[in-house]
C-alpha cells in the first residue's frame, strides 16, 4: 500500500454471521494482504459505563488537501475488490467531494445517484446505540443494569452478569451461535435468502454453553449485542426499534432516505442492486434478502448523504448529551482484549481506527452484495462515507477499496513517516 498506511484488522462483520466460514474475513479495512491497523490511545473507561474527561489522541492536523483525481480513480477501480459500483461522499471542514463509479442495476445499466439507497449492514448500530443513550439520558434505561432485568426470561440465569453496556461495546462474551445455515458458496447463499428468524429465536441460536469470557474483561464483536440492543428499545418505549429509530433520528435530521425494513426483503425506490457471483459466473441479484436475523445489527437502509448527515450531526452533540456522547468516543480499559490480543477498539457504537497517524470514529457495515464505512475525525475537519457493492466471496481482499480511499484521505505530507510501522 503505497504511503505507509497500517491498518490493526478490525472485525467488520455485519448481517454476514451466515457466512463466517466460507465468506468469513476480519478487517474493518485492512486485509491480510494489508500491514496491521495501528490504534493509537484514545479514552478508556475504567468502568462499563464510565466518564472519564476526554483528552486528545491522534492528531488530524496532517490531513492533506483533496485529489478530486485520485479519489476518483480509486473507486473507478472496480476489479480490486471486484465490484458492481461505488460511490463516495466526503465531509468536513477541510473540504467535500463526491463521485460515483459503476451501475447501479446491471441489467439496465442504470448509473448510480446519490438518491440511490443502499444496504448498509452493521451501520446500524449507531443509530441503535445512539436511541438506547437517548433513553438513558431520560432515565429509562440503566446501562450497569442487567440485560436479564429489562428483558426478563430471554436470556439464561447463569448470563445475569451481562449489562446493557457490555452489549453496545461489545464485552458481553455470549456464545456463538449454534444450529444456524452457514453457506459455503454463492448458491448455498440463495438458498437461503428467505430464512426468516424471531428475535426470540435467533437469540436463542447464540444461548447454548456458558458465556466464552466473564462479561466486561475481554472485546468481541458480535452481532447478537446489537440485537438484544434492539429489544431493549422495544421493551422500553413499547413499540419496534424501527419506530423509535425514525421519531428520534430520522425525522429530527431530516434523513427522509434512512429506512428501517422491519419484515420487508426489498428495498424500495431508487437503490443500488448487490450482486454475487455464482460459481458458474453468472452475475446474480440478491439485493432482495430476508434481514431478520439482522434486526437491529444490520439491516437498515440508508444513502451516502443520510449517513454522512447522521455522523455529523451526532459529532456536534445534536443527538445526545455530552456525558453520554462521550461514551461513543471511549474505549474499554486498557487490559480488555480482542480474541488476537490487540488491544479494544470498539466504543459504545462507534469503533476506532488510525491510518498515516490520523485517528477515525465511526463504523463500518457489510451484507451480501453491500460494503459501507462512514467515518469521520472526532474534530470533523474530515468525514468519508464510501458505498461499493463486491460480487466475490469475502476472501481477504474486499476491504481494498476502503483502504485505498482511506489512504488518500489522510496521507499528506510528513503523514506517512508520521504513521506507526508494521
Amino acid at each position: 500500500m503505497p504511503g505507509g498506511v497500517t491498518l490493526r484488522q478490525c472485525e467488520g462483520m455485519t448481517s454476514m454471521r451466515m457466512s463466517r466460514r466460507a465468506f468469513g474475513g476480519v478487517g474493518l479495512w485492512g486485509t491480510a494482504a494489508l500491514a496491521s491497523v495501528s490504534v493509537l490511545p484514545a479514552p478508556r473507561a475504567h468502568a462499563s459505563s464510565a466518564l472519564p474527561a476526554p483528552r486528545t489522541h491522534a492528531s488530524s492536523a496532517l490531513l492533506p488537501p483533496l485529489d478530486p483525481i485520485a479519489l476518483q480513480a480509486a473507486i473507478d477501480d472496480l476489479e480490486h475488490p471486484a465490484s458492481t459500483a461505488a460511490q463516495l461522499r466526503v465531509g468536513g471542514t477541510d473540504g467535500r467531494w463526491y463521485g460515483t463509479s459503476g451501475v447501479a442495476d446491471h441489467r439496465t445499466r442504470r448509473p448510480v445517484t446519490a438518491h440511490d439507497k443502499v444496504r448498509i449492514g452493521s451501520i446500524t448500530k449507531v443509530f441503535v446505540a445512539t436511541v438506547v443513550l437517548q433513553l438513558a439520558a431520560e432515565g429509562r434505561v440503566d446501562l450497569d443494569a442487567p440485560v436479564g432485568r429489562v428483558l426478563p426470561g430471554l436470556l439464561p440465569r447463569r448470563f445475569a452478569a451481562v449489562t446493557v453496556a457490555h452489549l453496545l461495546n461489545h464485552t458481553s462474551g455470549l456464545p456463538d451461535h449454534v444450529g444456524i445455515p452457514e453457506p459455503r458458496t454463492p448458491e448455498e447463499v440463495f438458498q437461503h435468502r428467505f430464512d426468516h428468524w424471531t428475535p426470540p429465536e435467533w437469540v436463542a441460536t447464540a444461548t447454548h454453553g456458558p458465556l466464552k469470557f466473564a462479561p466486561g474483561t475481554r472485546q468481541e464483536y458480535r452481532g447478537i449485542n446489537y440485537v438484544l440492543a434492539a429489544l431493549i428499545i422495544d421493551e422500553v418505549t413499547g413499540r419496534p426499534y424501527g419506530e423509535a429509530v425514525e421519531a428520534r433520528v430520522l425525522r429530527p435530521l431530516d434523513l427522509t432516505r434512512t429506512v428501517v425494513p422491519g419484515d420487508d426483503p426489498r428495498v424500495h425506490g431508487r437503490h443500488v442492486h448487490g450482486y454475487l457471483r455464482t460459481t458458474d459466473g453468472t452475475l446474480r441479484d440478491v439485493t432482495t434478502y430476508d434481514q431478520s436475523s439482522s434486526r437491529g445489527e444490520g439491516d437498515m437502509i440508508s444513502t451516502t448523504r443520510d449517513l454522512d448527515r447522521m455522523l455529523a450531526a451526532l459529532f456536534r452533540g445534536e443527538l445526545l448529551p455530552p456525558e453520554l456522547l462521550r461514551l461513543m468516543f471511549t474505549l474499554p480499559p486498557d487490559d480488555v482484549r480482542m480474541p488476537d490480543g490487540s488491544p479494544a477498539r470498539y466504543s459504545t457504537g462507534l469503533q476506532q481506527a488510525t491510518v498515516n497517524g490520523v485517528t477515525f470514529w465511526g463504523k463500518t457495515g457489510e451484507t451480501y452484495g453491500y460494503k459501507n464505512a462512514a467515518f469521520s475525525t472526532r474534530d470533523q475537519r474530515r468525514r468519508f462515507v464510501l458505498a461499493y457493492h463486491p460480487t466475490t466471496p469475502r476472501d481477504g481482499g474486499e476491504s481494498r477499496m476502503i483502504a485505498r480511499v482511506a489512504d488518500l484521505l489522510t496521507r499528506g505530507t510528513g503523514a506517512a513517516d508520521a504513521a506507526p510501522r508494521p
